[in-house]
């Protein structure tokens, strides 16, 4: 076994970590560290950071959160959808229509059960 073959591996590694590890590295060595009360006050989590993680926080944080994501996901179907869309013909189109109206009647279903009222 020759160890030659597995230096490409090994500098791939090595570059990665460095990928990831110099710019916070140098990030936080050049960058001027001041944090104030603006800059430690909650931003879009709604509560205070740097405290007891075990803290009860209101649960339509997540419920926004997965909602973002399934909607996310599901439009990520389109654009394939849409490249290959003359290679499919009509059953491809009849397919991709019954999924948009699952995504339309999901869509409905939150919207009148309230996972999207803010209040």
């Amino acid at each position: 076994m020759n160890l030659e073959n597995y230096f490409p591996i090994l500098l791939f590694i090595l570059v990665g970590i460095g990928v990831g590890v110099v710019p916070q590295v140098l990030g936080r060595v050049l960058a001027p560290h001041k944090p104030d009360s603006q800059k430690l006050s909650p931003y879009e989590c709604g509560f205070e950071a740097f405290e007891d993680a075990r803290m009860k926080f209101d649960v339509r944080y997540y419920l926004v959160a997965i909602l973002f994501i399934l909607f996310d996901l599901e439009t990520a179907f389109f654009f394939p959808w849409g490249v290959a869309a003359r290679e499919l013909g009509w059953q491809g189109f009849i397919t991709m229509m019954v999924f948009i109206a699952e995504f339309v009647v999901g869509f409905w279903y939150i919207w009148k059960k309230g996972a999207l009222d803010w209040e």
